[in-house]
């Protein structure tokens, strides 16, 4: 996880770990939904979108049109799903953080 291309930003990192949360009903709306209830982070669609597209630039999560609906406009839902190197990624970003925050005291930082 050394180059710039596996490198995980911060809402990078929540995306993924949303839509592994949301399974199978992983797409734009449910993901922008799930973040605010979960973390009340608000992110607007258009972030989002910017987000998802970077993930998948980086082979990290796929996605698939379903039909479109007439109650969506006519418009299709654009499915994410994350890949095996995206969870690589995840887990390597999980170690790091670990082993940065262990044996941390927050009570010694000075302020």
């Amino acid at each position: 996880m050394a180059n710039k291309e596996s490198y995980l930003g911060e809402f990078e990192h929540i995306v993924l770990l949303t839509i592994m949360r949301l399974n199978n009903d992983a797409y734009g709306v449910t993901v922008r939904q799930q973040v605010k209830q979960l973390i009340d982070r608000d992110v607007s669609i258009g972030a989002l979108y910017a987000t998802i597209d970077r993930l998948e630039k980086k082979h990290l999560i796929t996605t698939r049109s379903s039909q479109p609906t007439p109650e969506r406009g006519g418009r299709a839902k654009r499915y994410l799903t994350i890949t095996p190197q995206g969870l690589d990624t995840l887990q390597a970003t999980k170690k790091s953080l670990d082993i940065l925050w262990h044996g941390l005291k927050l009570n010694n930082v000075v302020s």
